[in-house]
């Protein structure tokens, strides 16, 4: 359904991302951000499932081409670690929201895994959004709080996460509360990566409501 394009980055350097389109003027937009594996193509198939709902999707290529198998978590682990999260939030990230914003319409962003690290660093960092949904990833308190999330956020975690374990999901609940921002944490008896139907953690009813989520968000915050 979509296809491959290249845009600007916010710094003016070109950048290359999947883009689906709702085919229709003035679609609100969704920037998708890839899990740690790279661009492949269930992060594609999002973005082609926001576009039937009525989103225009563009998902940036946050490893400039390279794609990690599912079993070589030792290459996405070194993929992931060599990434400059904050240079690809405040310009890769940030030039796939302008690019969408091109028609006036609002953006959202998500993102899963690293993803959702980087969807928490964009709702506190990228002006151009107006509302994002993060599934099972947190950045360190270090680079992003819960007081600096400056949009309404959706958050989905799962009860059985080594990464973002629950005690972790427990204390950015917290400073969401404390701090007085617009956010909805759902969790679910679920394992790290319950949305992506091509890994063994899939979880089909979690994947479904999370979904269904989601989609009511964007309506509330982006229009659709």
């Amino acid at each position: 359904m979509g296809t491959n394009i290249t845009f600007r980055r916010a710094d003016g350097k070109e950048a290359a991302g999947y883009l689906a389109s709702a085919g229709r003027a003035g679609a609100p937009g969704v920037v998708v951000i890839q899990e740690w594996w790279g661009l492949q193509d269930q992060i594609k198939g999002i973005c082609d499932r926001f576009a039937l709902a009525g989103y225009d999707a563009l998902a940036p290529d946050l490893y400039a081409g390279t794609v990690v198998a599912y079993h070589d978590r030792d290459a996405a682990g070194r993929e992931m670690n060599s990434l400059n999260f904050l240079d690809a939030t405040d310009h890769t990230v940030r030039g796939a929201a302008q690019w969408l914003k091109k028609s006036g319409a609002k953006v959202g962003l998500t993102g899963f895994c690293l993803g959702g690290a980087v969807t928490i660093l964009g709702a506190c960092r990228i002006p151009e959004l107006s509302a994002a949904v993060c599934f099972y990833g947190i950045p360190p308190e270090s680079v992003a709080k819960p007081a600096d999330i400056k949009v309404p956020l959706q958050a989905h975690f799962a009860n059985e996460d080594d990464w973002c374990t629950p005690q972790l999901v427990d204390a950015f609940e917290a400073g969401l509360k404390s701090a007085g921002r617009n956010a909805q944490v759902f969790r679910y008896d679920a394992q790290h990566a319950f949305v992506n139907e091509q890994r063994d953690a899939y979880d089909r009813a979690a994947a479904a409501l999370a979904w269904d989520r989601t989609l009511k968000f964007w309506a509330t915050h982006l229009g659709g």
